[in-house]
């Protein structure tokens, strides 16, 4: 099977260049992305029982043992390729049934294929590497697939967000340079296994630098408070298909390589108790905000902040149920953050926003989509039987048997946040799915400083418009079955009575767009399929966290002999 470790770096990257190609041939440019992460997702399954059954997986780029590039596949490694590849590939699928390969006049499509393939290969090799200079090479890969990801389209909006995301990140990858120096220079090598053995020789003074460097660097990446301020005014402006890909999988990787930091080069950290408490501050202040928001897509943002909370908790608490908790929840949150995304992209495209204050009877509009929603918000909240709330008592049951002061206050941050959290994603679906649209309505009317489109562009009186299959009065959007209160909100604001015609004479679709709906709706399906599997889930990552804590398996297979 190690044959098959560089396959999911090297098929993304061949494929990003054949997509290239093809840019003049759209449908030749699907089947080659699409091709190649089926690939990718069979691949990761057979490296996942491969590192199950007989251990970590390695092959030396080059064939140089010494000096060559490491690539690794152990048990948490081939966890993360399989959920990182079956979320890529819902994306893929999701982004093609939204036409974001088609010819649209505001988006460059012929580059999101070789760049969606870049960034895929990024995530891959940065799960795979085995050197922090091949996982530096991966963070650049991200960055600048990102930035163009992130900026599809041109818009002022997405520009102005870009240059935030790009500033921060040429910022930690120039402290990540400064990391890898200070790194050689003390022992010699920028192999991970290499560094775990010798790092024990240097003053701690010294370790405690380096570790320190790297920390904070990774914890810029994974959006770990105070260092997550960039996280919310980014994602929130990318197209739907991004901002899901970006909240699932970009941040994860930068809690990936926490672990490896605090499990395998720096495995007796003095750092345990301040991730502690950066963790809980990363609880508290994301979940708060995300309270705050009365936008789904900002909302969810925050929330992706608090609950890398989660992660950093099971990491600092250093004990194999606490490792074991933060893997399975990385797993848990990489399918449930990005089916979320993808889901509120359906609502934008229903409703014509996201914005909380606009929207109201999703749920007669369109009961699909609110089930759809429903299931990974409650998933996310923790409601049980789900995964999410498995994931969550597992690590708070590691923290009340560390026993800690630190750790029993996060146990109580923990339960809080997660109560919080169904407290933000009850609000977004009373407002966006049960209330009426006519209440929606007259709540925006009672608001100062609220107007109308139309108002707001000189018309004295806000119109009644048929746009993606709804009607918008002013700003909020009803069905067909809400027209009459439609008719009536429009009588108390417009005297346009020609408007009714145009709505009776046009019948509006009751459906979602199919080749959207269905990897959505799939990537929902993994999520609950994550709560069927999370007993056997549960015993794959308690032996990957015996591992981590061990140490022994990953070092004996790259380093072989000279392993100690």
């Amino acid at each position: 099977m190690n044959s098959l470790v560089p396959l999911p770096v090297l098929l993304p990257l061949l494929g990003a260049g054949a997509a290239l190609m093809l840019s003049k041939r759209p449908q030749a440019q699907r089947a080659v992305t699409f091709g190649v992460l089926v690939a990718i997702v069979v691949i990761a399954a057979f490296l996942l029982v491969a590192a199950d059954q007989h251990g970590p997986q390695v092959v030396w780029l080059g064939g140089w043992t010494d000096i060559g590039i490491a690539l690794v596949a152990d048990r948490l490694a081939a966890l993360m390729l399989l959920v990182s590849a079956v979320v890529t590939l819902a994306v893929l699928a999701y982004s093609i049934g939204q036409g974001m390969t088609g010819d649209e006049a505001e988006t460059p499509v012929s580059i999101y294929h070789p760049t969606f393939l870049v960034l895929v290969a990024g995530v891959s090799n940065a799960f795979l590497a085995g050197d922090l200079f091949n996982l530096f090479v991966s963070f650049e890969m991200l960055l600048f697939s990102s930035y163009v990801l992130l900026t599809l389209g041109g818009t002022a909006t997405r520009i102005r967000a870009g240059t935030i995301y790009v500033v921060i990140n040429v910022v930690s990858s120039m402290l990540f340079l400064v990391s890898l120096a200070a790194v050689y220079a003390a022992v010699g090598t920028l192999n991970m296994a290499q560094i775990s053995q010798r790092v024990a020789e240097l003053p701690d003074s010294v370790s405690l630098t380096l570790q320190l460097l790297l920390l904070v660097t990774f914890s810029i990446k994974a959006a770990v408070f105070p260092l997550s301020l960039w996280l919310p005014d980014s994602y929130p402006t990318a197209p739907a298909p991004v901002t899901a890909v970006f909240a699932g999988l970009l941040t994860k990787v930068g809690v990936y390589a926490i672990i490896r930091l605090q499990t395998l080069m720096f495995p007796d950290s003095p750092l345990t108790d301040l991730l502690l408490w950066v963790a809980l501050a990363t609880m508290l202040i994301g979940i708060l905000g995300a309270i705050a928001q009365s936008d789904i897509k900002r909302m969810l943002s925050f929330t992706l902040v608090s609950h890398i909370g989660y992660m950093i908790f099971g990491i600092a608490l250093a004990t194999g149920a606490g490792l074991s908790g933060a893997i399975f929840y990385v797993a848990h949150h990489i399918t449930i953050q990005t089916a979320l995304f993808l889901v509120v992209g359906l609502i934008e495209r229903r409703a014509g926003s996201t914005a909380l204050l606009r929207l109201g009877g999703l749920a007669r509009l369109a009961p699909v989509l609110g089930v759809l929603f429903f299931i990974p918000a409650m998933n996310l909240a923790g409601i049980p039987p789900l995964s999410g709330f498995l994931g969550k008592v597992g690590l708070l049951q590691a923290g009340l048997a560390e026993g800690s002061f630190a750790a029993i206050v996060l146990v109580a941050g923990g339960t809080l946040t997660s109560l919080l959290t169904l407290y933000a994603v009850a609000k977004t679906w009373a407002l966006a799915f049960w209330r009426s649209p006519a209440q929606a309505h007259e709540m925006m009317r009672a608001l100062p400083g609220e107007q109308d489109p139309a108002a707001e562009a000189g018309s004295a009186t806000p119109h009644m418009v048929r746009h993606r299959g709804h009607v918008h009065v002013g700003s909020v959007a009803f069905g067909e079955s809400d027209l009459d209160d439609a008719r009536r909100v429009a009588d108390d604001d417009s005297s346009d009575k020609d408007l009714y015609q145009l709505i009776q004479e046009d019948a509006l679709p009751q459906h979602l767009p199919y080749w959207m709906t269905v990897p959505a709706a799939g990537l929902v399906a993994v999520s609950l399929a994550i709560t069927v599997v999370a007993g056997p889930l549960f015993a794959y990552t308690d032996r990957a966290a015996t591992d981590l804590l061990d140490g022994t398996p990953y070092l004996s297979a790259v380093l072989g002999e000279d392993a100690p």
